[in-house]
């Protein structure tokens, strides 16, 4: 009896330390051959299609299985597009990645409910390539060159879809602080918004990532073609901008009531490139895809063509997003209101 007890033991210790390689193999055996198909909510070209791109051509290769990534870009809304179609219409199974708006991540608590059709604390999110900083910035000979004059003189500028910070975040300035940014909506995104400024049709952007920027513009920066007056982000500002001389939003802030409605809106630069799964994909296909975007973030060919590109990377993972959203929604209901309003 003895010795059939100890065999018993031994083969049930054997058949544990077997089940994380079944495991693995079986995540494997899912990815193996498979075409994923990589939906990036943006028109290509513009910050989040540059990145989505980059990333797309690299994340594969970490996963299980070594799966093709098929990056195609949706376009409208803001990302909403994309967003309504991955949760309610893509498989569940691990075949389908997002990559979207962090607006849209919020839409459906201080923007339009009607159009988002998807809980966002229910997306499962894998990381986000970067925190961002949004930058408001003038052409050279726009009329208004110091953010100070935007509250007695009007700057025109490009606004893109409902989510897209370069339409929300003029807005709420207006509402909330009383600038006099003149919208110019239609523009499919920030690349053609910033074309549009260039051909003069708008005297500014606002609300353009500071990656963004980096990644299609630093041209005009280096030209000294624009002149950056503001950046919105953190409490402490963007380190390289800060170097430059670039005041934060904040210290135009007046009262704890606006700070805490300006906070509603910009906490989401936290996460500002968030990838995503829809709901349902089983637990070893989303750990598959975390270490996979994590390895992903410190590949040295991935950051070398990041670099090439103009790509900020430091990144925030899968983790620390979920989190990130989750605090979002728990705002109190009265400064989510205020935000709300701020934005129409």
């Amino acid at each position: 009896m003895k010795t059939i007890k100890i065999l018993l033991l031994a083969a049930y210790a054997g058949l544990v330390l077997a089940t994380p390689a079944l495991a693995q193999s079986e995540t494997e055996k899912f990815f193996a051959g498979k075409n994923i198909d990589f939906l990036i909510g943006s028109a290509p070209g513009g910050g989040y299609g540059i990145y989505g791109a980059v990333v797309g051509r690299h994340i594969g290769k970490h996963l299980p299985g070594k799966p093709n990534i098929v990056a195609r870009n949706l376009d409208g809304a803001g990302s909403i597009t994309a967003a309504n179609l991955l949760y309610n219409k893509m498989p569940k199974d691990g075949s389908t990645l997002g990559a979207i708006f962090m607006g849209a991540v919020v839409e459906p608590l201080i923007g339009d409910a009607t159009v988002t059709q998807f809980d966002a604390r229910k997306f499962i999110y894998i990381g986000s390539a970067n925190k961002e900083t949004s930058i408001c910035l003038s052409w050279q000979n726009a009329p208004v060159q110091n953010f100070e004059e935007v509250f007695t003189k009007e700057l025109m500028v490009g606004g893109a879809g409902v989510t897209s910070s370069i339409r929300q975040y003029p807005m709420v300035l207006n509402n909330v602080l009383g600038t006099k940014f003149k919208l110019i909506n239609g523009y499919p995104g920030s690349r053609e918004a910033g074309l549009a400024m260039e051909r003069g049709e708008v005297n500014g952007l606002c609300g353009i990532q500071w990656t963004s920027f980096i990644a299609q513009g630093a041209e005009w920066l280096e030209a000294k073609k624009v002149k950056i007056m503001m950046q919105m982000g953190g409490p402490n500002g963007d380190e390289i901008l800060n170097k430059m001389g670039v005041p934060t939003i904040w210290s135009f802030v007046k009262n704890e009531a606006d700070r805490r409605t300006l906070a509603v809106i910009f906490n989401q630069l936290e996460f500002g490139r968030p990838y995503v799964l829809p709901p349902g994909v089983p637990a070893d296909r989303v750990a598959a895809y975390r270490r996979a975007f994590d390895a992903t973030m410190k590949d040295p060919e991935f950051l070398a063509e990041a670099e090439k590109a103009k790509l900020i990377i430091n990144p925030v993972n899968g983790e620390g997003v979920q989190k990130l959203v989750d605090d979002i929604y728990a705002t109190p209901i009265a400064d989510v209101e205020r935000a709300r309003a701020a934005l129409k």
